[in-house]
């Protein structure tokens, strides 16, 4: 159990990390506010619902934690970078959420639709709008981890060796971003700032090596070569 330990304590930087953030985001729900900056842009007017998109929506949240789990086990790196990448981006979207609120009111062309129909995918959208507000919003945290773990995907030498795996997930993830905005979850504001958020990310990470786990192994190297010269 020891070296199981040893072997994957990499693994625990993510646990934490969501712990914090999940707080934080309980925190910044609870806020009370006197007004919201709704966004809303013509694009969104142009989007219209449909509820079929729920299932990607859905389907995000085993994306994102099946290859979390793949890249701790099997790609070390490429776990790190993701973690790099999605702890920045998120805690970036706490910090907006925090002193700038923001919504939408695009459910409003939801309304009619899910009133006019009774199905699986139009009881999982009204499920979904039950427990998920229309609050805090920006950057889409689901655009952002789609980018980051698709594009980890693409770099990762372990999938590289099965190549059906980066075409099949870039269709899941190209799905999942236009279902944010098709379920009405999102406005194109949203996900415009996510993908730029994720652009600066990728620059940073993958083309300037920004990567938390190395800046802490660097930083130990430090400290013990201090540490044997005051010896």
């Amino acid at each position: 159990m020891i070296a199981f330990i040893k072997k994957y304590i990499h693994a625990i930087p993510i646990l934490v990390y969501l712990v914090i953030y999940m707080t934080c985001f309980i925190l910044v729900e609870r806020i009370p506010r006197e007004s919201y900056t709704i966004l809303h842009t013509a694009f969104d007017d142009r989007i219209p619902f449909c509820e079929y998109f729920i299932i990607p929506y859905l389907l995000w949240f085993v994306y994102v934690t099946l290859f979390f789990v793949i890249f701790i086990f099997w790609d070390k790196d490429s776990y790190c970078k993701m973690f790099t990448t999605m702890t920045i981006g998120m805690t970036i979207f706490i910090i907006v959420s925090a002193i700038w609120p923001n919504a939408h009111d695009l459910r409003e062309q939801a309304a009619l639709a899910l009133e006019a129909k009774d199905t699986v995918f139009t009881r999982l959208v009204v499920r979904l709008y039950g427990t998920d507000t229309a609050t805090n919003l920006l950057p889409s945290i689901h655009v952002y981890n789609s980018l980051a773990v698709q594009f980890a995907i693409f770099h990762s030498p372990v999938m590289k060796k099965h190549r059906w795996v980066a075409p099949t997930t870039g269709l899941l993830c190209v799905l999942i971003i236009l279902s944010t905005m098709f379920v009405k979850q999102h406005s194109v504001i949203d996900v415009v700032a996510a993908i730029a958020l994720y652009a600066l990310m990728y620059f940073l990470v993958y083309r300037r090596g920004l990567n938390f786990f190395e800046l802490a192994r660097k930083h130990k190297e430090k400290r013990r070569a201090a540490a044997s010269r005051t010896e």
